[in-house]
This record gives structure tokens, C-alpha cells and sequence, in this order.
């Protein structure tokens, strides 16, 4: 009796104390209930990991690669102030998820890892879950970087019921859906043309004009905004690359430039929650007059033509950027919207940093002559 008794209550422990997740890509995930080690396979998840963990956002987290301080050092210093313990998280390398050593991760034995949904995988990121899986440490996929429309709110669920915030996931989403409904309400009584977009990602990052997002990330915000991207006609993919013949060949009427540089940033579009809108607006003017095939877009000349900060990409808080968009190609249809009051309030009711600096602003015509 006594060993049917000892069987039965490790049967019931151990239900207890494990739950099953379906992750983004459908994979049913057996976890801990309360997870106390954590890996991120991306550190820019933090953007979302704070929005759900009050208190402290790094208690459980064991680990994590330096992304968010290579891509994102702005952020992360703000963070770095208010919680300095983050500096002590072990880093897993200075990339993204492809860099990472897989018997680091081993070694940590950590309750669980959280990895992102790639546009594109390569070997590397293969191997790495075939070695976490074949060691029996429980991986959950989500999607904040490809299909955000789709995959945002699930993802942000599923990072909830990891950490057992389901409540604040649930208060998210409903801000999150109520904002991205309205948008999505007013365009489809639209009965007018789209506006030609041209969005061009990392303004400044490369010579030569023009990497571009179409079917997935920032394009994917770009469509739910109602903007008519031109590289849909020749693009097919979730990113590719205009030539400057064909950008000045379209004449787009509306140009979009995406970038995340700090103060010191020297040849990138600078953006961010350091950045003042005059550095933002010099930043802009002096790297665009270095491409021959903007300097020929009338939406330059004409006031047409906005920045946002490149890794809402990687953030819920994309909601304020999509508000952005839509109300600059569609003045009179969102005239009551404030994407940046929308932002604001991310930060005062999910987020445990202040609101400060530029995410996004609109080029004044004078910018540009």
C-alpha cells in the first residue's frame, strides 16, 4: 500500500507541477508549472517579457544572447538603470539565435527556452533545437519578428502562459485588438486608392537604396495601415531589395524610413528613447541627400515622407507604429488618432521604464529643400 500510495502522489506531483503548451507552430510542449530558469533565444523579447512580468522582468531569466545591447543599446541602458541585476544575466553571444552554442545552453539546464520564429533558418538554429529536444529541455517557439498580424496576440498568450501572467497577457491583448480593429474597421468602409508606399529598412546602413519589407514584418504593418507598398508588384518574400531605377521609376507617393541609432550612431538614421526630434530630422536630411535615388522622390520633397524606429519589428508595441502609418497616409480617415499617446500609454500601464525620446515623426517639406 505504502508503494501505491508513494507512486500515486508522484503521479499527482508531477501533474501538478507540469502543464502543456502549444507553441506558434503548433508543437504541444510539456513545462514546468512554475518555471524558475528561463533562456531567451532573443534578449529584444524583453520588449515583451515586460509588458507581463511586473516586479522584476529578469528574476527567472538565466540567460540570453546581447542582441538588444548590439541592436538596441538604447533600450537597453534604460532598462539597465532601473533593474542594474540584468547586467549579471550570462550572455549566449552578441548575436541572434543562430549564434548560439547549444552546449551553453545545456549546461545552464534551464525549465524551459523560449526561441523566435525566423524568416529564414539555417543550419545553426537546426542543430540548436535538435540538441535542446534530443536533451529532453522543453523549447516553445514564438512569433513577434515575422507574422505579426497573425501571430502577435497568440504569441503574447503564449509567453503568458509561461509565466504564469495570464491575466496581464489577456489586458494586452484586449488593448492591443481594440486599437488594431479600429484601424482595420475605418479602411475597410475606405472606398478610395491606396497611397504608393515606398518603406525602406536601416536608412543609412548601406550605401545603395532600397532594402524593403513586403509580405511580413514592418510591410506586413505597412498593409494593415492601407499603404499600397510598391515592392508587392516585383517582391515576393518577407524582405527584399529595391533597385534605385525601379524606386525612382514608381515615384512613390508616400516614403517610409525605418532605423534604430543612438546619439553616437555615425551613418545610421537615429531613433530611439534617447533621440530628440531635431537630431532625428538632421539625421534623416543627411542621409538621404546621400542616395541619388531618394534625392529624386518627389514624397521627399513634398512632406511625404516619415521615420520609425526599426525594432517595433520585434515589439507588441508595433500597435503605435501601424497608428502612425495609418494616419500619415490617411489624415482626414484618422485625424483622432495619437499613435504617440498610444505609445505612451504602453509605457505607463504595461511597461516598468518611463516614455521618452522619438519612435517615429513626420519629415516637414522645408526638411528637404
Amino acid at each position: 500500500m505504502l508503494v501505491v500510495l508513494a507512486c500515486f502522489l508522484l503521479v499527482l506531483n508531477s501533474v501538478a507541477w507540469a502543464k502543456t503548451i502549444t507553441d506558434i507552430d503548433g508543437n504541444r510542449v510539456e513545462i514546468p508549472d512554475r518555471p524558475q530558469r528561463i533562456v531567451l533565444g532573443e534578449s529584444r523579447m524583453l520588449y515583451t517579457l515586460a509588458l507581463l512580468e511586473p516586479g522584476d522582468p529578469f528574476q527567472h531569466i538565466v540567460a540570453w544572447p546581447q542582441d538588444l545591447k548590439k541592436y538596441d543599446s538604447q533600450t537597453w541602458n534604460s532598462f539597465a538603470r532601473h533593474f542594474p541585476q540584468m547586467l549579471k544575466i550570462p550572455s549566449l553571444g552578441a548575436g541572434g539565435p543562430n549564434a548560439i552554442n547549444p552546449e551553453q545552453i545545456l549546461a545552464l539546464k534551464p525549465d524551459v527556452v523560449i526561441l523566435p520564429s525566423l524568416a529564414r533558418y539555417d543550419d545553426a538554429d537546426l542543430r540548436l533545437v535538435t540538441m535542446l529536444k534530443a536533451a529532453h529541455i522543453p523549447v516553445v517557439k514564438i512569433d513577434l519578428r515575422v507574422h505579426l498580424l497573425k501571430n502577435t496576440r497568440r504569441s503574447v498568450e503564449i509567453f503568458g502562459e509561461v509565466l504564469n501572467q495570464q491575466a496581464r497577457a489577456e489586458a494586452f491583448n484586449r488593448f492591443y485588438q481594440q486599437h488594431m480593429q479600429v484601424i482595420h474597421d475605418r479602411l475597410a468602409s475606405y472606398q478610395g486608392a491606396k497611397p504608393s508606399v515606398l518603406l525602406q529598412l536601416h536608412l543609412g546602413r548601406r550605401n545603395e537604396c532600397c532594402v524593403t519589407a513586403i509580405n511580413g514584418s514592418l510591410g506586413e504593418l505597412l498593409n494593415a495601415a492601407g499603404g499600397d507598398n510598391i515592392a508587392n508588384k516585383t517582391q515576393h518574400g518577407v524582405f527584399g531589395r529595391l533597385s534605385e531605377e525601379s524606386v525612382i521609376a514608381a515615384q512613390p507617393q508616400y516614403y517610409f524610413a525605418t532605423g534604430f541609432g543612438d546619439n553616437a550612431s555615425q551613418g545610421l538614421l537615429k531613433l530611439g528613447p534617447d533621440v530628440a526630434p531635431e537630431t532625428v530630422l538632421s539625421s534623416f536630411r543627411q542621409l538621404t541627400a546621400q542616395q541619388n535615388g531618394l534625392r529624386e522622390l518627389s514624397a521627399l520633397k513634398n512632406g511625404h515622407s516619415a521615420v520609425i524606429w526599426m525594432n517595433f519589428y520585434l515589439s507588441p508595441w508595433h500597435i503605435a507604429a501601424t497608428e502612425f502609418m495609418a494616419k500619415t497616409l490617411y489624415p482626414q480617415l484618422f485625424a483622432d488618432l495619437e499613435p504617440e499617446k498610444t505609445l505612451q500609454q504602453i509605457f505607463r500601464d504595461f511597461l516598468p521604464i518611463p516614455y521618452s525620446g522619438t519612435y517615429f515623426i513626420n519629415i516637414p517639406p522645408a526638411s528637404n529643400k
